[in-house]
């Protein structure tokens, strides 16, 4: 069976810290799938607000969307880990880009890779729009 494989960019933007909470373990007792990706939207919408990037407008009505998501497991993480969340912005296209994500515990050990597609969305008219310059700028630069 073929495997996924998230390139890491060479630099990240942000590193968002959240730690593992009890309601995140699953039946076997460390870090489940959902609460893994769950903590990666939290992190992903501190990178927005670094970025100057709301997931919704509610005046405009224009975000973002979730077109995939890749997650790559490398660890376990357990009760009590603090998660180091690197997060960077790649492969900016007309629509959109994606977000990366390096996720080590407090002594640096490897949990996971993961990478989201996000496309600019608008919520009113339900439509994809083109990324706003400004955004793409901004989710560009190092």
């Amino acid at each position: 069976m073929a495997r996924i494989k998230i390139v890491l960019p060479a630099t990240f933007r942000l590193t968002v810290v959240i730690p593992v909470r009890i309601t995140d373990l699953n039946y076997g007792a460390h870090l489940g799938n959902d609460a893994l990706l769950s903590i990666l939207h939290e992190a992903r919408v501190q990178f927005f607000r670094e970025l100057g990037l709301r997931e919704v407008d509610p005046a405009s009505g224009l975000g973002t969307i979730m077109a995939d998501v890749a997650i790559e497991y490398k660890g376990e993480a357990f009760h009590g880990d603090v998660l180091h969340i690197q997060l960077a912005a790649t492969d900016l296209n007309k629509y959109g880009f994606d977000v990366v994500y390096w996720v080590k515990n407090q002594d640096g050990r490897e949990i996971a890779r993961a990478k989201t597609g996000m496309l600019c969305f608008d919520y009113n008219t339900r439509k994809l729009r083109p990324l706003p310059p400004a955004v793409a700028a901004q989710a560009a630069m190092p």
